[in-house]
Protein backbone atom coordinates (compact mmCIF):
# COMPACT_ATOMS: atom_id res chain seq x y z
CA UNK A 1 0.00 0.00 0.00
CA UNK A 2 1.08 3.60 -0.98
CA UNK A 3 1.99 5.60 2.26
CA UNK A 4 -0.09 7.93 1.46
CA UNK A 5 -3.34 5.86 1.40
CA UNK A 6 -1.58 4.35 4.44
CA UNK A 7 -1.81 7.34 6.46
CA UNK A 8 -5.02 8.59 4.89
CA UNK A 9 -7.27 5.03 5.82
CA UNK A 10 -5.16 5.98 9.67
CA UNK A 11 -7.76 9.47 9.96
CA UNK A 12 -4.95 11.34 9.42
CA UNK A 13 -6.20 13.57 6.56
CA UNK A 14 -7.34 12.68 2.37
CA UNK A 15 -4.17 11.55 0.90
CA UNK A 16 -3.36 15.13 -0.97
CA UNK A 17 -3.03 16.43 2.74
CA UNK A 18 -0.92 14.15 4.51
CA UNK A 19 1.46 14.17 1.67
CA UNK A 20 2.83 17.48 3.50
CA UNK A 21 3.66 15.38 6.94
CA UNK A 22 5.90 13.18 4.26
CA UNK A 23 7.62 15.88 2.52
CA UNK A 24 8.46 17.62 5.87
CA UNK A 25 9.83 14.46 7.49
CA UNK A 26 7.18 13.72 9.90
CA UNK A 27 6.91 10.32 9.12
CA UNK A 28 9.17 7.45 9.58
CA UNK A 29 9.19 3.55 8.85
CA UNK A 30 10.86 1.39 11.07
CA UNK A 31 12.58 4.10 12.90
CA UNK A 32 13.61 5.61 9.76
CA UNK A 33 12.50 9.25 8.31
CA UNK A 34 11.29 8.88 4.68
CA UNK A 35 10.09 11.66 2.54
CA UNK A 36 9.46 9.95 -0.60
CA UNK A 37 5.93 9.97 -1.80
CA UNK A 38 5.80 6.61 -3.81
CA UNK A 39 7.38 4.55 -0.61
CA UNK A 40 5.27 1.77 -0.07
CA UNK A 41 4.11 -0.01 3.17
CA UNK A 42 4.39 -3.68 3.44
CA UNK A 43 2.98 -6.21 6.14
CA UNK A 44 5.04 -5.93 9.57
CA UNK A 45 6.38 -2.21 9.01
CA UNK A 46 5.98 0.12 12.13
CA UNK A 47 4.78 3.51 10.88
CA UNK A 48 4.89 6.60 12.85
CA UNK A 49 3.63 9.81 12.29
CA UNK A 50 5.64 12.49 15.17
CA UNK A 51 6.64 9.34 16.67
CA UNK A 52 3.23 8.14 17.62
CA UNK A 53 2.48 4.65 15.98
CA UNK A 54 -0.45 4.50 13.72
CA UNK A 55 -2.78 2.23 11.63
CA UNK A 56 -5.29 1.78 9.25
CA UNK A 57 -8.97 2.22 10.96
CA UNK A 58 -11.98 0.66 10.09
CA UNK A 59 -13.39 2.85 7.21
CA UNK A 60 -16.48 4.90 8.94
CA UNK A 61 -19.20 6.90 6.46
CA UNK A 62 -22.36 8.04 8.27
CA UNK A 63 -24.96 11.00 7.97
CA UNK A 64 -25.86 12.63 10.97
CA UNK A 65 -29.15 14.90 11.72
CA UNK A 66 -27.61 17.66 13.49
CA UNK A 67 -29.97 19.27 16.07
CA UNK A 68 -30.41 22.98 16.97
CA UNK A 69 -28.24 23.43 19.82
CA UNK A 70 -25.27 21.09 19.47
CA UNK A 71 -21.71 22.56 18.25
CA UNK A 72 -19.61 21.43 15.66
CA UNK A 73 -16.33 20.29 17.81
CA UNK A 74 -14.41 17.24 19.20
CA UNK A 75 -14.41 19.22 22.46
CA UNK A 76 -15.82 22.46 24.67
CA UNK A 77 -13.84 24.40 26.78
CA UNK A 78 -17.27 25.41 28.39
CA UNK A 79 -18.68 21.82 28.20
CA UNK A 80 -21.38 22.52 25.65
CA UNK A 81 -22.96 19.47 24.31
CA UNK A 82 -21.70 18.65 20.44
CA UNK A 83 -22.25 16.26 18.01
CA UNK A 84 -19.70 13.64 19.10
CA UNK A 85 -22.10 12.97 22.06
CA UNK A 86 -24.67 11.85 19.45
CA UNK A 87 -22.53 9.05 18.03
CA UNK A 88 -20.96 5.50 19.55
CA UNK A 89 -18.40 5.70 21.59
CA UNK A 90 -16.60 2.50 20.08
CA UNK A 91 -16.26 3.74 16.77
CA UNK A 92 -12.51 4.77 15.88
CA UNK A 93 -11.74 8.43 15.37
CA UNK A 94 -14.22 10.57 12.90
CA UNK A 95 -14.77 14.17 12.02
CA UNK A 96 -16.82 15.79 10.85
CA UNK A 97 -16.72 17.48 7.01
CA UNK A 98 -18.39 21.05 6.53
CA UNK A 99 -20.04 22.31 9.60
CA UNK A 100 -23.26 23.93 10.83
CA UNK A 101 -23.48 26.73 13.46
CA UNK A 102 -25.17 26.33 17.26
CA UNK A 103 -28.31 27.18 15.74
CA UNK A 104 -28.60 25.32 12.32
CA UNK A 105 -30.00 21.88 12.03
CA UNK A 106 -30.08 19.40 9.50
CA UNK A 107 -27.40 16.86 7.11
CA UNK A 108 -23.63 16.44 8.10
CA UNK A 109 -21.27 14.27 7.05
CA UNK A 110 -19.27 11.99 9.57
CA UNK A 111 -16.17 10.09 8.34
CA UNK A 112 -12.68 9.14 8.62
CA UNK A 113 -12.19 8.40 4.72
CA UNK A 114 -9.66 11.29 3.38
CA UNK A 115 -10.82 11.22 0.25
CA UNK A 116 -14.70 11.47 0.94
CA UNK A 117 -13.62 14.33 3.07
CA UNK A 118 -11.90 16.06 -0.15
CA UNK A 119 -14.48 15.66 -2.45
CA UNK A 120 -17.08 17.17 -0.03
CA UNK A 121 -14.72 20.29 0.19
CA UNK A 122 -12.67 20.86 -2.18
CA UNK A 123 -14.21 23.70 -4.19
CA UNK A 124 -13.63 21.98 -7.48
CA UNK A 125 -16.05 19.04 -7.09
CA UNK A 126 -18.58 22.07 -6.50
CA UNK A 127 -21.06 19.73 -4.51
CA UNK A 128 -24.60 20.81 -3.84
CA UNK A 129 -25.76 21.95 -0.44
CA UNK A 130 -29.67 23.20 -0.31
CA UNK A 131 -30.96 24.91 2.96
CA UNK A 132 -34.40 25.92 3.30
CA UNK A 133 -33.65 29.44 5.28
CA UNK A 134 -36.90 31.44 7.06
CA UNK A 135 -36.81 34.74 7.32
CA UNK A 136 -37.99 37.51 9.57
CA UNK A 137 -39.43 39.62 7.15
CA UNK A 138 -40.86 38.74 3.89
CA UNK A 139 -38.09 38.45 0.81
CA UNK A 140 -38.32 41.15 -1.82
CA UNK A 141 -37.39 39.34 -5.12
CA UNK A 142 -34.84 42.11 -5.95
CA UNK A 143 -32.04 41.06 -3.63
CA UNK A 144 -32.14 37.70 -5.39
CA UNK A 145 -29.95 38.95 -8.35
CA UNK A 146 -27.35 40.21 -5.77
CA UNK A 147 -27.19 36.90 -3.91
CA UNK A 148 -26.87 34.91 -7.34
CA UNK A 149 -24.26 37.49 -8.74
CA UNK A 150 -22.30 37.42 -5.18
CA UNK A 151 -20.34 39.94 -3.13
CA UNK A 152 -17.20 40.05 -0.38
CA UNK A 153 -18.09 38.88 3.09
CA UNK A 154 -15.87 37.61 6.02
CA UNK A 155 -14.04 34.83 4.56
CA UNK A 156 -14.38 35.51 1.17
CA UNK A 157 -16.17 36.43 -2.24
CA UNK A 158 -19.36 34.59 -1.24
CA UNK A 159 -22.96 34.03 -4.25
CA UNK A 160 -25.52 31.38 -3.83
CA UNK A 161 -26.24 29.20 -6.86
CA UNK A 162 -29.97 29.20 -7.04
CA UNK A 163 -32.74 31.17 -4.57
CA UNK A 164 -36.30 30.21 -4.33
CA UNK A 165 -39.23 31.42 -2.92
CA UNK A 166 -41.19 28.92 -0.71
CA UNK A 167 -43.52 31.16 0.84
CA UNK A 168 -42.90 34.72 1.98
CA UNK A 169 -40.78 34.46 4.84
CA UNK A 170 -39.17 30.91 3.49
CA UNK A 171 -36.39 30.65 0.73
CA UNK A 172 -34.76 27.37 -0.35
CA UNK A 173 -31.11 27.86 -0.99
CA UNK A 174 -28.19 26.14 -2.82
CA UNK A 175 -24.51 26.45 -2.29
CA UNK A 176 -21.77 24.99 -3.82
CA UNK A 177 -19.32 26.81 -1.75
CA UNK A 178 -18.42 26.34 2.45
CA UNK A 179 -17.63 29.41 3.65
CA UNK A 180 -18.59 30.36 7.17
CA UNK A 181 -21.93 31.47 8.37
CA UNK A 182 -22.16 32.11 4.63
CA UNK A 183 -25.84 32.30 3.95
CA UNK A 184 -26.87 34.06 7.34
CA UNK A 185 -24.07 36.42 6.41
CA UNK A 186 -25.23 37.16 2.56
CA UNK A 187 -28.74 37.45 3.72
CA UNK A 188 -27.91 40.05 6.94
CA UNK A 189 -26.09 42.41 4.11
CA UNK A 190 -29.16 42.33 2.18
CA UNK A 191 -31.25 43.69 5.64
CA UNK A 192 -32.29 39.93 6.59
CA UNK A 193 -31.90 38.05 9.87
CA UNK A 194 -32.20 34.59 9.86
CA UNK A 195 -34.45 33.22 12.19
CA UNK A 196 -33.99 29.09 10.87
CA UNK A 197 -31.30 27.34 8.90
CA UNK A 198 -31.57 23.93 7.67
CA UNK A 199 -29.43 21.86 5.34
CA UNK A 200 -31.65 19.04 3.67
CA UNK A 201 -29.14 17.53 1.15
CA UNK A 202 -26.03 17.09 0.34
CA UNK A 203 -25.58 16.05 -3.21
CA UNK A 204 -28.05 13.66 -3.72
CA UNK A 205 -28.33 12.28 0.03
CA UNK A 206 -31.84 14.19 1.71
CA UNK A 207 -32.84 13.02 5.62
CA UNK A 208 -35.61 10.85 4.38
CA UNK A 209 -36.38 9.00 7.86
CA UNK A 210 -33.63 10.58 9.83
CA UNK A 211 -35.16 12.58 12.78
CA UNK A 212 -32.83 15.46 14.79
CA UNK A 213 -30.15 13.36 16.92
CA UNK A 214 -30.24 10.02 14.59
CA UNK A 215 -27.57 9.01 12.04
CA UNK A 216 -27.45 6.19 9.58
CA UNK A 217 -24.24 4.71 7.79
CA UNK A 218 -24.04 5.38 4.35
CA UNK A 219 -24.35 2.53 0.84
CA UNK A 220 -21.72 2.10 -1.36
CA UNK A 221 -23.88 3.78 -3.59
CA UNK A 222 -23.77 7.16 -1.75
CA UNK A 223 -20.29 7.16 -0.97
CA UNK A 224 -19.75 6.77 -4.60
CA UNK A 225 -22.65 9.54 -5.35
CA UNK A 226 -20.53 12.18 -3.16
CA UNK A 227 -16.98 11.42 -3.94
CA UNK A 228 -18.41 11.77 -7.72
CA UNK A 229 -20.04 15.70 -6.74
CA UNK A 230 -23.39 14.01 -8.05
CA UNK A 231 -26.15 16.15 -7.53
CA UNK A 232 -30.05 15.13 -8.01
CA UNK A 233 -31.55 15.93 -11.53
CA UNK A 234 -32.63 19.64 -12.11
CA UNK A 235 -36.51 20.33 -12.16
CA UNK A 236 -37.85 23.39 -13.60
CA UNK A 237 -38.41 25.93 -10.58
CA UNK A 238 -40.99 29.08 -10.31
CA UNK A 239 -38.28 32.37 -10.45
CA UNK A 240 -38.26 34.44 -7.52
CA UNK A 241 -40.96 37.07 -7.44
CA UNK A 242 -43.27 34.62 -10.26
CA UNK A 243 -46.61 33.97 -8.60
CA UNK A 244 -47.55 30.75 -7.73
CA UNK A 245 -49.45 28.30 -10.23
CA UNK A 246 -52.77 29.00 -8.93
CA UNK A 247 -51.82 32.79 -8.10
CA UNK A 248 -51.46 33.74 -11.62
CA UNK A 249 -54.17 35.57 -13.08
CA UNK A 250 -56.77 33.36 -15.32
CA UNK A 251 -57.36 34.75 -19.08
CA UNK A 252 -60.24 36.85 -19.78
CA UNK A 253 -62.90 35.03 -20.94
CA UNK A 254 -65.84 36.88 -22.63
CA UNK A 255 -69.02 36.76 -20.83
CA UNK A 256 -72.82 37.07 -22.09
CA UNK A 257 -72.55 41.00 -21.42
CA UNK A 258 -69.41 41.12 -23.81
CA UNK A 259 -70.71 41.31 -27.46
CA UNK A 260 -68.35 41.11 -30.66
CA UNK A 261 -68.13 44.36 -31.72
CA UNK A 262 -70.80 45.04 -35.01
CA UNK A 263 -69.20 44.53 -38.79
CA UNK A 264 -68.67 47.92 -40.85
CA UNK A 265 -69.64 48.25 -44.24
CA UNK A 266 -67.13 48.06 -46.78
CA UNK A 267 -67.66 50.43 -50.21
CA UNK A 268 -67.76 48.06 -52.89
CA UNK A 269 -64.68 48.05 -55.22
CA UNK A 270 -66.12 49.46 -59.10
CA UNK A 271 -66.91 47.14 -61.73
CA UNK A 272 -64.34 46.50 -64.14
CA UNK A 273 -66.29 47.24 -67.55
CA UNK A 274 -66.93 44.53 -69.84
CA UNK A 275 -64.69 43.68 -72.75
CA UNK A 276 -65.62 45.68 -75.93
CA UNK A 277 -67.98 47.96 -73.84
CA UNK A 278 -67.50 51.57 -75.06
CA UNK A 279 -66.52 54.82 -73.01
CA UNK A 280 -70.09 56.10 -73.85
CA UNK A 281 -71.57 53.27 -72.18
CA UNK A 282 -69.63 53.01 -69.42
CA UNK A 283 -70.05 56.67 -68.39
CA UNK A 284 -74.13 56.20 -68.93
CA UNK A 285 -74.71 52.69 -67.63
CA UNK A 286 -76.94 52.97 -64.52
CA UNK A 287 -74.93 52.30 -60.84
CA UNK A 288 -76.62 49.76 -59.03
CA UNK A 289 -79.42 50.55 -56.41
CA UNK A 290 -77.86 50.90 -53.18
CA UNK A 291 -79.50 48.91 -50.51
CA UNK A 292 -81.66 50.82 -47.70
CA UNK A 293 -81.09 49.82 -44.16
CA UNK A 294 -84.82 50.18 -43.76
CA UNK A 295 -86.31 46.67 -45.24
CA UNK A 296 -88.28 46.76 -48.01
CA UNK A 297 -87.17 50.02 -48.93
CA UNK A 298 -85.56 49.53 -52.02
CA UNK A 299 -87.84 47.08 -53.50
CA UNK A 300 -90.98 49.50 -53.09
CA UNK A 301 -89.11 52.30 -54.75
CA UNK A 302 -88.87 49.99 -57.65
CA UNK A 303 -92.11 48.38 -57.56
CA UNK A 304 -93.39 51.98 -57.54
CA UNK A 305 -91.37 53.28 -60.44
CA UNK A 306 -92.93 50.37 -62.74
CA UNK A 307 -96.49 51.34 -61.94
CA UNK A 308 -96.14 54.50 -63.52
CA UNK A 309 -94.68 54.04 -66.22
CA UNK A 310 -97.43 51.51 -67.30
CA UNK A 311 -100.06 54.32 -66.62
CA UNK A 312 -98.16 56.92 -68.46
CA UNK A 313 -98.30 54.41 -71.16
Amino acid sequence: MRLNRYLASAGLGSRRSVEALIQEGQVKINGQVVDDLATTVGPGDVVKVRNAVVSPQETVHAVLYKPRGFLCTASDERQRRTIFDLLPTDWPRVYHVGRLDMESEGLLIVTNDGDLAMALTHPSFKLEKEYEVTLDKPFDAKHAEKLLRGFHIEGGRAKMESVETMSALKLRVILTQGIKRQIRLMLYDCGYEVEALKRVRIGTLRPEKLRAGMWRMLSPKDVADLKAGRSPKKVATRPVGAPAQDERQPERQPTALQRPAPRRNKTPAPRKPAAGQSEHARRTERPPARRNSRSGTSARNAQGGRNTRARAR
